[in-house]
């Protein structure tokens, strides 16, 4: 009885917290130039025209004239100087913003690394603390910098993005806006030089501006705010949740490469189903910590840092066989979906690795649990 009053009096002080955070809007693009900045001015302009408070927290206009002219009459909190590596680098004053408080504050480049010495490492944290504090915020990101479609992007543009925002991040959005344009759109903005300066015009449209680049971006920024919009729909005007609730469970092995993409492809399929997830680590006798290689173990703690930014609870477990270890981990946390990695069939494991298979085939025909192979 009591572990029931305690339930509702922490459902009572959520809803109090969640209704003292500010509301948060994104705006995102396929890449680029698309206009989300701009849309985001004018948006400022508009708020400002009806009497509400805002403020522009952090603006970039890449000295592109149409955007640069927009700030004109709108109040900037001025960025804060850090000095590093010899010089003064400015950030943006999240302090100066929060002892502000303004009703609305906008902030660019959701996805920035901050100078180090800075309180947080990313500028996605500070928007998170500005929110916390109860300011709304209106903040864009390209869609090359969500990180569970990494590996998408580098396959499409050969490009690793480094700067990436965990993908509860936009989860946390109120609202997602998609800023669109047609490839022909979008390349003839960068051959009027409304993108990059002259310069690097050539070079851009040798890569990340090809028109086939731009369509397979497009088509993941579409998607994804059509993912949102869904959840939006189910959470707050349906409120009924599927027949079969989804539970996804990764399963890694120490395979730095196949993990990462496991861990990446199944963070994008349970955030379509708008499912909890896990991921299944099983340890071999031989992987204990006294001797596995150090960099094998460096590589299996990012993978399990990189799992839990993107909304999995980790299950680190020592086992002698793993299709066992899988099978009964996924009914204990009664998972519907297990997800693996296509096997390295190399000539010294193929028994090995065809027999795990095998085995796990064979225990799971009896059972309701689904099986997806990633490639």
């Amino acid at each position: 009885m009591d572990s029931e009053k305690e339930n509702n009096v922490k459902h009572f002080l959520d809803l109090i917290q969640k209704s003292r955070k500010g509301k948060f809007k994104v705006y995102i693009g396929m890449s680029a130039g698309v206009g989300k900045t701009f849309r985001m001015l004018q948006e400022a302009h508009t708020l400002l025209r009806n009497g509400i408070d805002v403020k522009i927290g952090f603006i970039e206009t890449h000295n592109r004239k149409e955007t640069h002219d927009l700030l004109d009459g709108l109040p900037i909190v001025p960025k804060r100087s850090i000095f590093y590596k010899g010089k003064y680098l400015e950030e943006m004053d999240v302090q100066a913003i929060i002892n502000l408080r303004p009703e609305v504050v906008v902030v660019d480049e959701l996805a920035h690394t901050n100078i180090e010495g800075s309180k947080n490492e990313k500028r996605w944290q500070d928007v998170i603390d500005i929110i916390d504090a109860g300011i709304n915020v209106i903040s864009a990101v390209n869609i090359q910098h969500i990180e569970s479609l990494n590996d998408d992007i580098k396959e499409i543009t050969g490009v690793e993005v480094k700067e990436r925002i965990p993908d509860s991040v936009l989860k946390a959005a109120d609202e997602v806006v998609n800023i669109d344009l047609t490839a022909d759109e979008l390349i003839t903005r960068l051959k009027e030089g409304k993108i990059y300066t002259p310069d690097k015009i050539q070079s851009a449209l040798s890569n990340f501006f090809k028109a086939e680049h731009i369509l397979q971006l497009r088509e993941l920024a579409l998607k994804e705010v059509a993912s949102q919009v869904e959840r939006k729909v189910e959470s707050e005007i349906t409120g009924i949740a599927n027949f079969k609730q989804e539970r996804f469970m990764a399963c890694i092995s120490s395979n730095h490469n196949t993990a990462k993409k496991v861990i990446r492809k199944t963070a994008r399929l349970a955030n379509y189903y708008h499912s909890k997830w896990f991921l299944l680590y099983v340890e071999l006798p031989h992987e204990s910590s006294d001797r596995i290689a150090l960099d094998k173990q460096r590589h299996l703690i990012n993978n399990f840092k990189l799992a839990t930014e993107l909304g999995a609870e980790i299950i680190r477990i020592q086992h002698t066989k793993i299709a066992t270890a899988i099978i009964e981990q996924a009914e204990a946390r009664r998972a519907t979906t297990i997800c693996v990695g296509k096997p390295h069939l190399t000539l010294f494991k193929v028994i090995l690795s065809t027999n795990i298979f095998k085995e796990l085939l064979n225990k799971l025909s009896s059972s309701e649990i689904d099986l997806i192979i990633l490639s």
